[in-house]
């Protein structure tokens, strides 16, 4: 049994320190930073700057840590959605969603999800574990589109509010000098809205927020995202409203529009309402179809209608395109279709 530590995934401190309990000069560290995050290597022999008794050290305890999506799909429309097998043998879908101006990676932070919104596919599955900072990179690293990514949206499974230590790290990675070095206006984490982890990510990263808002009444949002009752927007809300947003960092509201559940005239009224005196913008989303979920997505007339009364108050207002349609493009359906696969796989084993 493989009992390495893996490199990929640690930050410039925590290779310091490994540094450091190794006996290896300090400079070691910068040096296998670079070549993690930005030459890429898959082996510790490849750091060839690196003495033949540091790679050696290096080996006897540690692994790259990095690993090749099982399987992708591939939309008519571009989009691209990779499987990924996790270190215990569950599953994590990333979405490559290629643009005439950018080239989006939306990216998993957990293998499912405890929030057990009504309408989302991971929350199916329960929670299974958190991602390790490494496996979060990963899903950039081993794809073949790694160098074309413009963009990174922590909108795949699970609540990255609820692993947030990893998601910083992962985060402190992908912006920092010596790691990816992409800017944090390229970066939007999205999130049911944690309280206990909102203040600590606007506190210690740069990086844009969007929250999953979906109605602006508590008595339907309960319904809709069990979390209401622990999590009341309200609060949420009032995070926000008392945080300095200045020209660098972007608030956004995602919206998934359900057809006679939160499309009316009276929900706009009351977004309004809620949301006066931010300075945000509200992402409305055409619901992709789940299987076994008894809801239905409001009809391209409502929503276009319903972007034209929040424009008229003011509110920035955008209609994010369907992307990926024909390649179970809704979160969570292609892991849960793998696992479901395994699972009578297992069951003939045991018939036979």
């Amino acid at each position: 049994m493989n009992n390495k530590e893996t490199l990929f995934g640690k930050t410039l401190n925590e290779l310091k320190e490994l540094a450091e309990k190794h006996a290896l000069p300090k400079y070691t560290a910068k040096q296998i930073a670079q070549w993690l995050y930005d030459k890429k290597v898959s082996s510790i022999d490849e750091m060839t700057n690196l003495s033949k008794n540091a790679r050696s050290k290096l080996n006897e305890y540690y692994e790259i840590g990095i690993s090749e999506p099982q399987s992708v799909k591939v939309s008519t429309d571009g989009t691209k959605k990779y499987l990924f097998a996790t270190h215990n043998n569950k599953y994590i879908e990333t979405a490559y969603i290629p643009e005439e101006k950018r080239n989006t990676l939306c990216v998993s932070s957990q293998v499912g999800c405890k929030m057990a919104c009504t309408f989302c596919m991971t929350g199916k599955q329960g929670f299974q574990n958190n991602l390790t900072a490494g496996e979060i990179l990963n899903q950039l690293r081993s794809i073949p589109e790694s160098d074309e990514v413009s963009n990174i949206v922590f909108m795949g499974m699970g609540e990255p509010f609820d692993n947030l230590t990893e998601v910083l790290k992962a985060l402190e990675i992908l912006t920092a000098d010596y790691g990816f070095a992409m800017s944090p206006k390229r970066i939007t984490v999205s999130s049911i809205g944690v309280i206990k982890s909102l203040q600590e990510f606007l506190e210690k990263s740069n990086c844009h927020l969007a929250i999953s808002l979906h109605t602006p009444f508590d008595d339907e949002r309960l319904r809709l995202m069990p979390v209401q009752k622990t999590q009341p927007i309200k609060k949420v809300l009032e995070i926000i409203r008392n945080w300095e947003f200045g020209r660098q960092r972007r608030v956004s509201f995602e919206y998934i529009m359900f057809k006679g559940v939160n499309d009316s005239p009276q929900h706009v009224k009351e977004l309004a309402r809620i949301l006066n005196g931010i300075k945000c913008r509200i992402n409305l989303i055409r619901f992709h179809q789940v299987p076994g979920i008894d809801i239905k997505g409001s009809d391209d007339a409502t929503i276009f209608e319903f972007q034209r009364l929040l424009k008229a108050k003011g509110i920035v207002t955008t209609i994010r395109a369907s992307r990926g349609q024909d390649i179970e493009a809704a979160c969570g359906l292609l892991s849960t279709k793998k696992i479901l696969e395994e699972q009578k796989i297992k069951i003939r084993k045991l018939e036979n």
